[in-house]
């Protein structure tokens, strides 16, 4: 009985064995059945992103078109597409042979300039001990006039006296001028000295003739010839003053003698005042000496002082302007950064205005975007964004929002504001004025349950999913929160990380069950039945 018995035992957990592996076989094949035309994916934990999107052109952080200031013929270039200068290194320089006269005037006023400035800045004791004088004899002069002493007084009168002399000395010669140059005793003498002076040459000719012999041979004979010379010199030098006396005189001697009388009684007239002043002078008096005085104080205190912010505002203009003249012969990077273009060869003709090259510091690289007018409220600097380029495949760069602008413009009705982005990450790869296609985060949510927008369903209002459980599809309700462009952020808790979500257009049947929680414990919702 009992081994019996454990047949029967034995036969019904075969049999329930048979019949559980013929139910997970059919389950399997409904299972199969049910999802092989469904495309899903699962729940994860993610990053959402929301951004605004826009086209622009890459510009360097500064650039500038450098151009001839003056005319000539280019004597040197010393830089090349893609080379990298410094602030005022000379990238060309023209002929000075053919420079204008203006630029090659700068160098002479450059030096005058210059050693103006220095002399303004250079201490002046020179300068500062004249002054110094001229305020003790202006202040000697003002006491003098206030209080003049008996010896001022003696001198302006002896100078009075001198100048009386001196006028009638030139009134003399003036009278004279009636008649001729010498008295009547001054020609007979000199008529005299020059009878003297004629006998005396007849007398050494005689002498002469007499002696035998050639001057260069024979001594006498030229001892004879060397005294008739001098005699005959002598002769007319007499006759010269002669005629010199017997003569009328010239219009220089007769205006010279005139403007001695002038100067002299001049010289009279200012001993006379200057007497006058110092035994009584008038109120004008004073105060010219006064003013005289101040004058040289005035003077004297700005030597002391130095030259003045407006001095050496000038003199440094002028050094600046002459500089700046003179610098036209040449042509240097007015910053650092790279020459991007080349427009000038040796030898070129150029003029005034006339473009050389082009520089750009490439050490930031900045996108300008036109964002419309709905969208420019969500964008603040600062943010982040993803730059990619047309012309550089396969490759995303990383920048910020710099700049956002508060000024709109309207093309064709549309309203957008300037927006400018600045590349973090870039290399030498891009390039000026290429197109870049820009996406501005505005909104991002990190680490959150995302699932496909592809899986959301909307009805009535209310976003639902369709999970993929044990081969059923349940649509279950959920809360979403930011919504990017491929996937949504999950917030409320009816889905777990490792869900399965089926994508829309993909589902073949539902089973709705408003109760079952996703997310939670195990995953099982209530009414859950195991195998």
């Amino acid at each position: 009985m009992k081994k019996k018995r454990t047949y029967w035992i034995i036969g019904i957990v075969l049999a329930l064995a048979i019949a559980g592996g013929v139910y997970m076989k059919v389950r399997a094949s409904r299972q199969a059945a049910t999802t092989s035309n469904v495309q899903t994916a699962t729940v994860k934990r993610g990053t959402v992103s929301v951004g605004v999107s826009g086209v622009g052109t890459i510009r360097s952080q500064q650039n500038a078109s450098i151009n001839w200031q003056t005319s000539g013929t280019v004597a040197s270039v010393s830089v090349s597409i893609g080379q990298q200068v410094k602030a005022g290194d000379e990238l060309a320089a023209l002929d000075p042979k053919t420079l204008p006269t203006s630029v090659l005037q700068a160098q002479v006023d450059l030096i005058d300039a210059q050693t103006a400035l220095d002399d303004l800045k250079k201490p002046q004791p020179l300068k500062i001990a004249q002054a110094q004088t001229a305020l003790d004899n202006a202040n000697t002069a003002l006491n003098d006039l206030l209080h003049p002493t008996d010896a001022a007084i003696s001198t302006a009168q002896l100078a009075v006296i001198n100048a009386q002399t001196a006028v009638d000395t030139a009134q003399k010669a003036v009278d004279k001028l009636k008649y001729g140059r010498g008295s009547a005793e001054a020609v007979a003498a000199a008529q005299a000295s020059y009878v003297v002076a004629q006998s005396e040459v007849t007398r050494l000719q005689n002498l002469y003739d007499h002696v035998g012999g050639k001057p260069n041979e024979d001594p006498a004979k030229a001892q004879a010839l060397s005294a008739l010379e001098a005699a005959k010199a002598k002769a007319v030098k007499a006759l010269a003053t002669l005629n010199w006396y017997n003569g009328t005189r010239t219009d220089s001697e007769i205006e010279s003698t005139l403007n001695d009388l002038a100067v002299a009684k001049g010289n009279l007239a200012t001993a006379q005042e200057a007497l006058d002043k110092l035994k009584n002078p008038t109120p004008e008096d004073v105060a010219l000496a006064q003013a005289t005085v101040d004058y040289a104080q005035q003077t004297l205190d700005t030597l002391k002082a130095g030259p003045s912010e407006s001095d050496l505002t000038v003199a440094e203009t002028r050094v600046t302007l002459a500089k700046a003249a003179l610098a036209q012969a040449s042509l240097t990077a007015p910053f650092t950064g790279t020459i991007t273009n080349v427009d000038v060869m040796t030898g070129d003709l150029v003029s005034s205005g006339t473009t050389a090259f082009r520089i750009d510091d490439l050490s930031n690289l900045y996108i300008d975007l036109q964002v419309s007018e709905i969208d420019v409220p969500q964008i603040k600097v600062g943010q982040a964004a993803v730059v990619t380029f047309d012309a550089i495949a396969n490759k995303e760069y990383h920048g910020k929002v710099t700049q956002v602008g508060m000024v709109g413009s309207v093309s064709q009705g549309v309203v957008n504001y300037p927006v400018t982005v600045q590349v973090a990450d870039g290399d030498a790869s891009i390039l000026p004025s290429m197109t870049a296609a820009v996406n501005i985060t505005v909104s991002e949510s990190k680490n959150v349950l995302v699932v496909p927008n592809k899986a959301l369903q909307t009805s009535n209002g209310q976003k639902s999913v369709t999970v993929l459980f044990e081969g059923q599809q349940i649509s279950v309700p959920v809360t979403v929160g930011l919504i990017g462009s491929s996937t949504s952020e999950v917030t409320s808790n009816q889905l777990k990380e490792g869900d399965t979500v089926v994508l829309s257009g993909t589902t073949t049947s539902t089973t709705s069950s408003q109760n079952r929680t996703f997310g939670g414990g195990n995953g099982f919702g209530p009414g859950f039945i195991g195998p």
